[in-house]
């Protein structure tokens, strides 16, 4: 009687999150290269524009092009994932981005002429578009609702980290050497990748349920039964078919690819492209007291921090109020730059002592208003426009949906990136930190209005809250 007793008593279905996380990990050292790799023009236009190579040396133009390709790439990587995360599933798609980028930092830490390294730069774009399309929607496709908001945060916090170690190495390591060094995370990856599970979500889309059924079990634990989730993910499946183009039109499939596209829209006007791209070019225009790569480097650091508090708080504040916080710092920062930059920057030829000597009480004033720029945008706009990118979509569009806002995304980001330096050196930086305030201010309207708080919420409930025809409201 005593053991019956002890059966009833036993919980009938235990999570273990340990080989999940291991899966993640996996996945996410491709946001490692993603960060890497789009701020490496940070620390090294400035060794390119005074390099002793005639070969290799950049005026503003090839400059603004080695900063910018890197984002045409990666409108090319989302468009090809279009294509790819349902042709070939999402991991086989990472890990074929993988590959790309290794290849690209290779032809840049070799490079013999300016058009191998705006190859590489491109390749390595490419990449990363593919992986922005790719893992934040299988890493929401393998986990449970419980960590789905904590786990979801971490494409942008190995980003994040990525950028803090180019930054850090860029203090000592030369150009050639930083290239080399981000494409060993890639190859690692990629053999990492080769014994994790795919997606049992994408598993059951092609009907095979044995083997979603182990790849379950292998993320959720031996204990776990896993007869109800499968269940759960097969009636979502099953009330989804082909969508044709007048299907489109009904709120369940444009509501949420809109909101995303949009976002993403949203997440590059804000500026947060060029400003790390050109991050040490930036802080050499503001002529702050310190030097510029130990201000990137200091950047990069309070980026992390940031992104690893928003990942606490993801499940606990919930996204609309993140997505509220970071507007309103990134807002406040903006306006800071605008006139800050407009205040005291001056066309003359001696703009350089007009400038130190008011250096002592404001020259630290860009450094400030960068980090919380950063931190603003850590904390929502970040990682939120990539985790709500992978929970609103609908299963049968979001391969195509992900490549799609991925795309809008970097071709917007490499419209900006290109024209910056351009804009910067015939207006001075007032002019484009003006327009990313003012987007920030259109986020926060755009948040208030059109974005669900997905909060707590399964894929499955998300996908019924834009069935349902039921409208967004503030206070959602």
């Amino acid at each position: 009687m005593g053991e019956e007793t002890a059966l009833i008593a036993r919980p009938p279905s235990q999570i273990s999150n340990r080989r999940l996380y291991v899966a993640v990990f996996s996945a996410v050292l491709g946001n490692f290269n993603f960060g890497y790799a789009l701020v490496y023009p940070s620390p090294v236009l400035p060794k390119l524009q005074n390099s002793e190579d005639p070969r290799l040396r950049m005026d503003t133009e090839q400059a603004a092009w080695f900063g910018s390709v890197f984002t045409l790439g990666a409108a090319v990587g989302g468009l090809s994932a279009m294509v790819l995360n349902d042709k070939i599933g999402r991991k086989l798609s990472i890990m074929m981005s993988a590959m790309l980028s290794a290849i690209g930092y290779m032809l840049m830490g070799g490079a013999a002429d300016r058009w191998m390294l705006h190859v590489g730069r491109f390749l390595t774009g490419i990449a990363a578009g593919m992986t922005a399309a790719s893992i934040p929607v299988y890493i929401s496709e393998i986990c449970h609702s419980k960590v789905r908001g904590t786990l979801g945060c971490c494409p942008q916090i190995t980003a994040v980290f990525g950028a803090l170690a180019l930054y850090a190495m860029g203090l000592v390591v030369p150009w050639r050497w930083l290239a080399i060094a981000g494409s060993i995370p890639a190859l690692v990856m990629v053999v990492l990748l080769s014994f994790m599970p795919c997606s049992p979500r994408r598993l059951l889309s092609l009907g095979e349920v044995d083997q979603a059924d182990r790849a379950l079990h292998w993320l959720r634990g031996p204990n776990y039964l896993t007869a109800g989730e499968l269940a759960a993910i097969q009636r979502s499946i099953n009330t989804q078919g082909k969508v044709t183009w007048s299907e489109l039109a009904t709120p369940i499939y444009y509501k949420p690819i809109l909101i995303s596209m949009v976002m993403r829209f949203l997440q590059q006007m804000t500026g947060i492209t060029p400003v790390l791209v050109y991050l040490e070019p930036i802080f050499h225009k503001t002529n702050v007291s310190l030097p510029p790569k130990y201000e990137a480097a200091l950047v990069g650091l309070v980026r992390l921090f940031s992104v690893a508090m928003a990942a606490i708080l993801m499940d606990k504040a919930g996204r609309k109020a993140l997505l509220y916080i970071s507007g309103f710092l990134m807002f406040l920062s903006t306006l800071t730059m605008t006139i800050y930059s407009h205040s005291t920057l001056c066309p003359s030829s001696n703009v350089t002592d007009i400038y130190y000597s008011s250096q002592t009480s404001t020259g630290l004033v860009p450094l400030f208003s960068i980090m919380v720029f950063i931190v603003g945008y850590a904390m929502g706009w970040g990682p939120i426009t990539w985790l709500l990118m992978s929970e609103v979509l609908p299963l049968v569009t979001r391969g195509v949906a992900s490549g799609l806002c991925v795309a809008v995304s970097w071709i917007t980001a490499f419209v900006l990136t290109h024209y910056f330096a351009h804009v910067v050196e015939y207006y001075g930086l007032y002019i484009p930190f003006l327009c990313f305030c003012v987007v920030c201010v259109v986020g926060l309207l755009f948040t208030a209005v059109c974005v669900p708080e997905t909060r707590g919420r399964s894929l499955e409930e998300i996908e019924h809250y834009f069935r349902s025809g039921r409208s967004f409201t503030i206070l959602n």
